[in-house]
């Protein structure tokens, strides 16, 4: 019996095809016939239990047998806010696993001490779907190109708000404390600096701005580490048991 292989496919709906790349890794990676069956996710939480009718070099389409609506495996809303490193490899592994553990939005900040000052989202998306399809997540994380921290703070959504860093000279809790106070429906959003550091201003303006300070523990952490602990740490006071 084969295993159950997933594919995504926005539109799912309304194509009844999968897309070009995702057709050519079933057909001729999997090698999926006619009559096999697969798992379609759309990304907005829901899941389709599909059978291949049609299997061609560059095709490969379906009928949906049942729609399977999903529950999101943890509560609220968890926003990452990180300023890129230098070396964009270790921006890919990270988003590959916050994606896995589960996040639903990564904005990319720009900062004072920013390395980096521009990224391409369309590999990293690429990415975000590899992971989503691997975790079986129903819902696919948003990806918002680079972002100016001034103006990022001035427009960061409703909810409990967490910046990062490691100044003494401005108090810190832990993160961890912090999200077991939370009500578990409640939206996180945290900001990770670059490998500098946030500028100690930056700090001020978001701490006046509604951010919390907060230190991730006695590590001190390489940004993209940082990040995937910031993730961790709140999806352990939100996930579903």
């Amino acid at each position: 019996m084969k295993e159950t292989r997933y594919f995504y496919v926005p539109d799912v709906t309304q194509t009844h095809e999968l897309p070009e790349e995702e057709a050519s890794h079933a057909v001729r990676v999997l090698r999926l016939t006619g009559g096999d069956e697969m798992m379609l996710m759309d990304g907005q939480g829901i899941f389709y239990r599909a059978v291949v009718t049609v299997a061609s070099n560059h095709h490969c389409r379906y009928d949906i047998l049942e729609t399977l609506p999903q529950e999101r495996p943890w509560q609220g809303h968890i926003h990452l806010a990180i300023a890129p490193t230098k070396r964009m490899d270790r921006m890919e592994w990270m988003i590959e696993k916050v994606v896995e553990i589960g996040v639903d939005e990564i904005t990319f900040l720009d900062c004072q001490f920013s390395e980096r000052h521009v990224v391409k989202t369309q590999r990293l998306d690429k990415i975000v779907v590899s992971a989503m399809k691997q975790s079986r997540k129903a819902w696919k994380t948003i990806l918002h190109e680079m972002t100016p921290m001034t103006d990022f703070i001035a427009t960061a959504r409703v909810g409990a708000k967490y910046i990062a860093h490691c100044y003494e000279e401005v108090e810190r809790l832990f993160l961890f404390d912090q999200m077991r106070t939370l009500e578990p429906m409640e939206d996180v959003t945290i900001m990770i600096g670059p490998e500098g550091d946030f500028s100690i201003d930056e700090v001020r303006n978001a701490v006046a701005r509604g951010f919390h300070s907060v230190h991730l523990g006695t590590s001190r952490l390489r940004t993209e580490t940082a990040g995937l602990s910031a993730v961790m740490m709140t999806q352990l006071s939100k996930v579903r048991i």
